[in-house]
């Protein structure tokens, strides 16, 4: 089945990502890094997948995708490579954190909280979009948003103590 371009970009960038974030992982491991919330992380990959899989399916390869979404899309595609680039190492698909390491602060994590789930939710609704599939945008953007709620939320839980010892000792410093 022929994939259209487009797709068959994002998906040979999305699998570069899980290397990249498969290297890192093993990496931020090595260091003693520990996982949490990996009960939620096939489910993740399952809708990553299913998503592809949709557009896949639906998109025939010789169809013309619509200028501004797809632009949206390229836009937010170099705001996760700002992502990428500001949590270096650090960076994965999974919930890792390495205990006495530095939250990050750079890049687009001074403006915004998490934002790589931000731009994920963008990308989830504006590729369908770009090719008419507004059922596709639908559904994976209700299903995305369901489980970022989780993941953030367990996110959240893991990182609390290190920012509370970000608080603690920057106001100790003056």
């Amino acid at each position: 089945m022929p994939l259209h371009p487009v797709i068959a970009l994002v998906l040979a960038q999305r699998l570069l990502e899980l290397m990249h974030a498969g290297a890192n992982t093993r990496r931020l491991r090595a260091r003693g890094a520990v996982e949490v919330g990996a009960g939620h992380y096939p489910l993740m990959v399952l809708l990553h997948g299913a998503w592809l899989l949709a557009l896949a399916l639906a998109v025939p390869p010789d169809v013309q995708p619509h200028g501004v979404p797809l632009v949206g899309f390229g836009l937010l595609m170099l705001a996760r490579v700002w992502v990428l680039a500001s949590l270096g190492p650090y960076w994965t698909t999974r919930i890792l954190t390495l205990p006495g390491a530095p939250l990050v602060r750079r890049g687009p994590y001074r403006l915004v909280r998490h934002p790589n789930y931000w731009i994920v939710a963008g990308e989830v609704a504006l590729l369908p979009l770009a090719f008419d599939a507004v059922a596709i945008a639908v559904l994976f953007s209700a299903l995305n948003g369901a489980l970022l709620a989780w993941r953030i939320a367990v996110e959240d839980g893991a990182l609390a103590p290190r920012r509370l010892n970000a608080r603690g000792s920057s106001a100790a410093s003056g």
